[in-house]
């Protein structure tokens, strides 16, 4: 019976050692897992920080990158840094300005396509595939060609995109809203949709005023050059309000990449999770293309590049996402004003032409089977 007794304490011994091996090895591959993760959004984060200094730099006034930072942070620390009075001009109110737009544009378009993605379950959703900048375009269209809109004076342009392109997303949530809704039927009333608000815009231009048509297409380009401090105000808040919001679901999101069944079967609210997430990036997308116009890619392309660094675990790739898409935007615009000089390319054309090539590649180099 000792015997017996000794031979299982030793057994048990072992087994118990083997557990907390295991433990432990699950431990720091954990750890691994989640420094990857933070490392790249700490890298990106820190790239973006140079590239904004880099666009601070660059222009017909010739200012160093380190002229730029210290005008930067004079304002708030002047015991520690100083800069000259023409820099601090040309930085606080010229192009700091559009690189902060540039910035809270990319990142709300970053996050928004991510979020898309993931609830529909289709690599192409982006709020241009949806539709929600053909709704900004075809209102900024109307005030610009038949001077109608909801307010009036200078917000009447920003207004009408603004109330237009959360319409569309409205109409989206509606039948999202319907018995037996699925992603498909989303994405399917979101291009629709497009198509009919990019037809009466077309209808718009065709029998509006010459000079009034230049002006609309112009504007519906995507361009960084309306940014201001009260814009930029105004679009951060709402941004930064609604990242925080959609990161309190971002469990419920890497549940809902297992498939709606098992979702549900794991009590996940799955129709409830669509329309909340819905609802909040209309409103955050509403309020940042009413301001720049139409900027494609950004919302597609940044998500995927996101995930083949870090993979699909929303609560890191949310923030990565709108860093990814802060960084394209900034760096297009940084092309734009530099490609043909002293002509400024509307950075809407530069991310068409960068981000096709770039998605094509992303789909060669690997199948988008993320969902």
């Amino acid at each position: 019976m000792e015997a017996e007794r000794e031979s299982s304490g030793i057994s048990m011994n072992q087994t118990d050692v083997a557990a907390a091996v295991s433990d432990e090895v699950i431990m720091n591959r954990y750890q691994k897992y989640v420094g990857r993760k933070a490392f790249f959004i700490l890298s990106t984060a820190i790239f973006l920080i140079l590239a904004a200094g880099i666009a601070s730099s660059l222009g017909q006034a010739k200012i160093t990158m380190w002229e730029a930072y210290a005008a930067f942070f004079s304002k708030y620390l002047p015991d520690y840094f100083s800069a000259s009075r023409m820099a601090e001009t040309t930085i606080w109110n010229l192009r700091l300005p559009r690189i902060a737009l540039g910035i809270v544009t990319g990142a709300g378009l970053g996050v928004a396509g991510c979020i898309m993605q993931g609830v529909l379950k289709n690599p192409l959703a982006s709020p241009y595939t949806l539709g929600i900048s053909a709704g900004a375009t075809f209102g900024a269209s109307l005030a610009i060609i038949g001077g109608a809109g909801l307010v009036g004076g200078d917000y009447l342009v920003i207004g009408n995109a603004f109330f237009f392109s959360l319409l569309v997303s409205l109409i989206i949530i509606g039948f999202a809203g319907r018995r037996g809704a699925t992603p498909e039927t989303m994405v399917l009333v979101g291009i629709a949709v497009l198509y009919v608000f990019s037809a009466a815009t077309t209808f718009l231009q065709y029998f509006g005023d010459e000079t009034a048509v230049v002006q609309s297409v112009f504007w519906a380009v995507g361009s960084l050059e309306r940014a201001s401090w009260s814009k930029v105000l105004i679009a951060a808040t709402i941004v930064a309000i609604s990242i925080p919001l959609l990161m309190l679901i971002s469990w419920d999101l890497n549940i809902l990449t297992t498939g709606d069944d098992s979702a549900r079967s794991l009590g996940v609210n799955v129709k409830r999770i669509r329309i909340y997430s819905m609802a909040i990036i209309s409103l955050m997308v509403s309020s940042v293309v009413c301001f720049t116009g139409t900027i494609g890619f950004i919302g597609l392309v940044a998500p995927h590049i996101t995930r083949l660094a870090i993979g699909t675990d929303y609560r890191y790739l949310i923030p990565a996402s709108g860093i990814v898409g802060a960084i394209l935007i900034v760096g297009s615009d940084i092309i734009s004003r530099n490609l043909i000089p002293p002509i400024i390319i509307p950075v809407g054309v530069i991310t068409a032409f960068m981000g096709g090539p770039l998605f094509l590649y992303l789909i060669m180099k690997r199948r988008m089977g993320y969902f």
